[in-house]
């Protein structure tokens, strides 16, 4: 599994990567995690908005800081 964390490294990015961490590590799915901060790589997902989470290529949120719950029903199989 890839999921991209996309933003600048503003603190709402870092909490977010910070949540996607633990939902994987809480949830026991192997996932290789990436940030993402240039602004050309993040625009190709036609994100104009962060912090974003990419799951495997479908973005899943855009904007905001997603729940660790949220997270984990994104990576749950």
């Amino acid at each position: 599994m890839e999921i991209k964390v996309l933003g600048p490294g503003c603190p709402r990015c870092q909490e977010t990567e910070r949540h996607v961490k633990e939902a994987v590590a809480e949830a026991g799915v192997e996932a290789n995690i990436e940030k993402v901060t240039d602004t050309m790589q993040i625009a190709k997902y036609g994100v104009f908005g962060t912090p974003a989470v990419v799951v495997d290529g479908e973005v899943k949120s855009v904007g905001k800081v997603p729940s660790k719950d949220e997270i984990k029903s994104w990576i749950s199989k």
